[in-house]
């Protein structure tokens, strides 16, 4: 019984991590629009969603935003982001 109890344990683990994975990645996909948003969640979420999209485009469109982002650890973040986007497109 004990085993069956552990596997039952580690499936359900394993749901519950790939539901809470696709959530989270929902909510990054569903706000990657909002760069400019009055909400800083939403900048957070749409700056994650650039971490994964690296484009020349992204690095102008950082830059415009790091230029206009009053919250300065969300201005940290997008110039992290444009630093490693310029090594990785050269």
């Amino acid at each position: 019984m004990k085993a069956g109890r552990s596997v039952v344990l580690w499936v359900a683990a394993v749901v519950g991590g790939m539901v809470g994975w696709r959530l989270a990645r929902r909510h990054v996909e569903g706000h990657k629009e909002a760069l400019f948003s009055p909400n800083r969640l939403r900048r957070l979420a749409a700056l994650s969603y650039l971490t994964s999209h690296g484009r020349p485009e992204t690095i102008w469109l950082l830059r415009d935003y790091i230029a206009w982002e009053p919250v300065a650890p969300l201005r940290r973040r997008a110039v992290r982001l444009v630093r490693r986007l310029e090594l990785e497109l050269g």
